[in-house]
């Protein structure tokens, strides 16, 4: 049987790393590709193309959703395995709807990503129950926000919100620093966690220090 020829572009070495070694034990697969940006990656895909690529959906020069679209624009029958920590909704629909064929959580165990691999090579698609839900609450809600990798997109109203969450502050005590409703204050917390694709106060702060919106000891010692 011929290897399924397989890429990983992922800025973080050690789950890079681990993935590789991981899949090494399995002879029906071979790692041909090993990328820690989609730049590189790019390049590395015009000297010689895998069957799949597992591309994580967040990294620093750009994102993957970006790079997914761009790489199937000049590699339209390219097998794309989304890997994210995002599970929610938006961050698997528009990844989706980019024209991934499989989006796996990266806690994902050894059987499961390797199922998804090889089908992925066989079907050309991989679809678990989380990914046929938030389809279908996408097309369903048919506004369903694409998510930001930075910070970029947000209002300045909702950096000085998402400021003072990340330093601990209640609802109650941001509407009366701002002057406005905690109605007001509500809203414009479920608009950060919508756009940033998180879940709570503490996602919040790792996407503010991710994105260099605060830095780590601006929300140190809140969560």
């Amino acid at each position: 049987m011929t290897p399924i020829r397989l890429a990983i572009v992922d800025d973080h070495k050690l789950f890079r790393q681990g993935i590789i070694n991981l899949l090494k034990t399995y002879p029906q697969f071979d790692m041909i590709i090993e990328a820690e940006s989609c730049p590189q990656l790019l390049a590395a895909l015009a000297i010689q193309l895998p069957d799949i690529i597992l591309m994580d959906i967040e990294m620093p020069e750009t994102d993957g959703m970006q790079t997914c679209k761009q790489i199937l624009q000049l590699y339209p029958q390219m097998k794309i395995i989304a890997l994210s920590m995002h599970t929610a909704d938006n961050f698997i629909f528009h990844m989706m709807k980019m024209g991934a064929r499989s989006y796996l959580h990266k806690d994902i165990d050894q059987d499961g990503l390797r199922e998804a691999i090889e089908e992925v090579a066989a079907k050309g698609f991989y679809f678990t129950e989380k990914i046929g839900e938030a389809m279908l609450r996408g097309v369903q809600s048919k506004s369903i926000q694409k998510p930001y990798m930075n910070g970029n997109s947000l209002t300045p109203r909702e950096k000085e919100v998402l400021t003072f969450i990340c330093k601990g502050m209640t609802n109650s005590e941001i509407a009366a620093k701002l002057f406005i409703s905690i109605r007001t204050v509500e809203g414009h917390r479920q608009h950060l966690l919508d756009k940033t694709g998180t879940t709570n106060s503490v996602s919040l702060a790792v996407f503010a220090i991710k994105t260099g919106l605060l830095s780590a000891d601006e929300v140190g010692g809140h969560f």
